[in-house]
């Protein structure tokens, strides 16, 4: 059977790229772009100059301006960064129909039929970095493979201005000794987990069974046991819909009060509730995302029978989701709502992050 040929293509350090490139003197020099140290916000992204510091994407900027106190932040403008966007999203077009964005700055493109190039995933993949260069002023990473997991984890080898190809006959062999932290959909309280349980890399995890992979890890354990053999047979999407709608806030101040974090969340959700009548849209599941004081970050989801309304009780559902919380006990510094499974269809095992900042 004949190896898809897909390409995931990553913008470095999207955001502050664009900065740079917009702003002259902001070249060269620690960007981060998200709210201010004086403002709880956090870094949305930096640049280059900045990680040499240690800062990287969700710190807190107080954090961020006590590593690198010359930094400069800067508001995002996500217009700008749109804008971007929707040229780049041009280009992927110009060689596949088959692009499936995944945010302003990634997507995964199948060019198993294109003719370009001599029908090769790497050369195309060149002229792709090529063009976007030319065209936006920006440099992308790419990575390529013969499916999505390893065209992701490639596109992250050599950035920035990266091209890294991991061939059929590399697969098995890139994943075996690969530390499972790096492994795409595995997360730092994941990676915690497996380590516990004894396994490091992709062959510490390539020996467990399917049923203890499950027992472990839920419907994601058929996942990992795929992906610990370098299997991943999604196909790239490019009718990809929303699958949640939400908002999210951070305090000026870290709240405590049970009933004062009900009313914000109360809140959060008629914003979202508002979002999801202006795209004609109908969900069933409500998640609650909280962040604690010391950054810790907990989700809690419940899915109704009938679609989420102002019409039905929501306190309530409210309430016994923050049950076997901390909160009320713990301070907090961010919440947030998302409404999901719209138009009766439940999220798939990967759900993308879309809460927006309020």
């Amino acid at each position: 059977m004949a190896h898809r040929k897909i390409i995931h293509i990553d913008m470095d350090a999207f955001f502050a790229a664009v900065e740079q490139r917009d702003h002259p003197e902001y070249r060269n020099k620690p960007i981060i772009v998200g709210g201010k140290p004086d403002t709880r916000g956090v870094v949305a992204t930096c640049s280059y100059e900045a990680r040499k510091f240690g800062i990287h994407s969700a710190m807190s900027s107080d954090r961020a301006y006590r590593l690198c106190p010359q930094a400069i932040f800067i508001k995002p403008r996500f217009e700008a960064y749109k804008e971007a966007s929707c040229l780049i999203r041009q280009i992927f077009s110009e060689y596949t129909e088959l692009f499936e964005p995944l945010s302003l700055d990634e997507a995964y493109l199948d060019v198993s039929h294109n003719l370009s190039c001599r029908g090769s995933a790497t050369l195309i993949a060149k002229a792709i970095k090529q063009s976007i260069l030319q065209k936006t002023g920006l440099v992308a990473s790419a990575g390529i493979s013969y499916n999505k997991f390893l065209a992701k984890i490639a596109s992250d080898m050599d950035k920035p201005n990266g091209l890294y190809l991991i061939a059929p006959e590399q697969g098995e062999q890139f994943v075996k000794t690969l530390a499972v932290g790096k492994f795409h959909g595995i997360g730092k309280a994941t990676e915690k987990k497996m380590h516990a349980l004894g396994i490091k890399t992709g062959w510490d995890l390539k020996q467990q069974s399917l049923s203890f992979l499950i027992q472990n890890f839920g419907k994601a354990g058929q996942y990992f046991y795929n992906i610990s053999r370098a299997i991943d047979h999604r196909a790239v999407n490019n009718h990809r819909k929303s699958k949640s709608v939400g908002v999210e806030t951070t305090f000026q101040a870290d709240i405590k009060e049970h009933a004062e974090i009900i009313r914000q969340l109360q809140q959060l959700l008629e914003k979202a509730l508002k979002k999801l009548q202006d795209k004609g849209l109908n969900a069933k599941t409500l998640t609650i995302k909280i962040k604690y004081d010391d950054f810790v970050q907990i989700t809690r989801s419940r899915t109704l029978a009938i679609s989420i309304s102002k019409a039905i009780d929501t306190t309530s559902i409210l309430e016994n989701l923050l049950k076997n919380t901390a909160v009320g006990q713990r301070k907090v510094r961010l919440l947030g709502v998302a409404l999901s499974s719209f138009d009766n269809q439940l999220l798939n095992y990967r759900q993308m992050d879309l809460f927006d900042y309020t």
